[in-house]
């Protein structure tokens, strides 16, 4: 078992930092702040830049294969942030449900885009995982979720893991490159020491799990079994994604929300991000491939 401690790597002060992808084209670390609806930037030195702000919450933001655009998940749809910061709307899902808002979301190896959701009002099986399809439209492939977090695929492309944290659980699937379809859950892990959050899988297929309120990451093997501990000095750890110029540095988002006084006193980095080098390397999230009308 190894055991490692992230150190701080950029000041932000999220009340919910979330949703890290490194955009290799940039050479920067995206990530959001949800209920402020931001979306930063940093570089490997840890200069922080603000590229938007929205009057609603962010789920998330990807990196499309159209140079300079962003994909962003917001709390209802889809938009496009284009190269000059100006936001196109691209597919309303949840304006009519004000009660269910996107939250996590990321691009298989072939760029489609799949976004998760969770219900604002207490409900805990109303959380959907869409895929964004050609038209634009977007169609639900699971369902009855408490709250939709982390995604991620094998190396080989031919397994999906996903979270939903409300079960404590990680669960696997197989998946099909071709088709972009999921089938065959089955549990991968359990956690019992924080609510599994968001994840990513790194070149080995180790799973890195960020635990919510478990102030860690947990590395997985492909077999499930726990072999990296890696201590993160705040209580609520988000995500994580692998970047850097060697793809070593596992960045780690974190949240100052949900955090009493008392506590927030004993870490003031809460809600920055913090990094480590791991040992293992992991590749760029996959970029959005743009969806056109059918």
């Amino acid at each position: 078992m190894r055991h490692l401690v992230a150190e701080p790597a950029v000041r932000v002060g999220a009340d919910l930092g979330e949703g890290p992808v490194w955009d290799a084209s940039r050479a920067q670390l995206l990530f959001v702040d949800i209920p402020r609806g931001r979306l930063y930037a940093a570089d490997v030195s840890g200069e922080l830049e603000l590229l938007v702000e929205i009057d609603r919450p962010l789920g998330a933001a990807i990196p499309s294969e159209s140079a300079g655009e962003v994909l962003l998940v917001t709390a209802d749809g889809f938009s496009v942030l284009d190269a000059d910061r100006s936001m196109t709307p691209l597919l309303d899902v949840y304006s009519a449900r004000p009660d269910i808002r996107f939250n996590d979301a990321k691009c298989d190896p072939a760029g489609r885009c799949f976004a998760g959701s969770l219900s604002l009002s207490g409900a805990p099986a109303d959380g959907q995982l869409r895929r964004l399809d050609d038209g634009p439209r977007s169609e639900v492939v699971l369902g009855a979720i408490g709250l939709s977090n982390g995604l991620g695929w094998s190396p080989e492309g031919d397994t999906f893991y996903f979270t939903d944290t409300l079960s404590g659980r990680v669960d696997s699937f197989s998946y099909s490159p071709e088709a972009g379809r999921i089938e065959g859950r089955r549990p991968f892990v359990s956690e019992a020491a924080g609510a599994p959050d968001g994840i990513c899988v790194d070149d080995d297929g180790g799973v890195w799990v960020a635990l919510w309120n478990g102030g860690r990451i947990h590395r997985y093997s492909p077999a499930g079994v726990l072999d990296a501990i890696v201590e993160v000095p705040v209580p609520h750890v988000t995500s994580c994604a692998f970047g850097g110029t060697d793809g070593r540095t596992l960045y780690i988002t974190t949240a100052r929300t949900d955090i009493d006084e008392q506590t927030l006193a004993g870490c003031p980095r809460a809600g920055d991000v913090f990094a480590v080098d791991t040992g293992h390397t992991g590749s760029p999230t996959p970029r959005w491939r743009p969806v056109g009308p059918r």
